[in-house]
């Protein structure tokens, strides 16, 4: 499948706008602008439209569920090699998996990833420690920091234990990250951002992964480090 020349095009357009953004919020905190990772999220996109996004600046990219993931990246490595092993003057893509982690994708995971976002368990941890890693691996731990019962993510009271865990085996917590409550005012996810921050403050962690397309401006001025944004990139996602 080839993309046509206008989504393309639309897609660079995009994330130069979402840049902007980005760049208005990081001043309007007094942040420099390259302390935040923007991660795009390319779940249900094709192989071509990370391959665009790509061409167009971006360089991380956020996918849901491993073998989807698998799947992109071997049609890149086949047609753009560059894209996942870099090039002269160019560095490669970075993928970072944002779902839910099942134990027995885990082995599989730990090969083709950057960082794990959505870890929010012992169980999850242990089946990282049953892979026995050669290296560290680099998570962030999911908090369900405002209590929604439709919602994964460790309780605020489970995360100094999870700390305490990981740090017995070969896992660098970066940080942490959390889906605020849906809602379609931006400013109704500041409190659970500022209490994520405290949150990782309190346990010296520098990262923080929250906010998407709905609130990421929100999310970069109460200390955001990495957001996930798909929609305001790549458009509606099919599926």
């Amino acid at each position: 499948m080839t993309l046509a020349p206008g989504t393309i095009d639309a897609i660079g357009a995009r994330l130069a706008q979402v840049r902007e953004r980005m760049a208005a919020a990081c001043a309007r905190a007094g942040r420099k602008t390259d302390s935040v990772t923007l991660v795009g999220v390319t779940k249900t996109f094709s192989a071509e439209t990370v391959a665009a996004a790509y061409d167009a600046g971006l360089r991380d990219f956020g996918e849901n569920y491993v073998q989807e993931a698998l799947e992109k990246i071997a049609v890149l490595r086949h047609g753009r090699p560059e894209i996942v092993l870099g090039a002269s003057g160019t560095e490669p893509a970075r993928f970072h998996f944002i779902g839910h982690m099942q134990s027995n994708k885990v082995k599989t995971a730990l090969t083709a990833f950057e960082a794990l976002h959505g870890i929010d368990s012992e169980s999850a941890l242990d089946a990282i420690a049953a892979t026995a890693p050669t290296h560290a691996v680099r998570i962030f731990l999911q908090v369900n920091i405002a209590r929604e019962a439709s919602k994964r993510g460790a309780l605020p009271d489970e995360v100094r234990g999870l700390l305490l865990r990981a740090q017995q085996m070969r896992v660098e917590v970066l940080g942490l990250m959390a889906i605020p409550p849906r809602s379609e005012n931006a400013e109704d996810a500041r409190t659970h951002f500022h209490r994520l921050r405290e949150m990782a403050e309190r346990h010296r962690l520098k990262c923080l992964s929250m906010g998407m397309s709905d609130d990421f401006e929100v999310a970069i001025e109460e200390g955001a480090t990495h957001i996930r944004v798909g929609r305001a990139i790549f458009g509606e996602r099919s599926g």
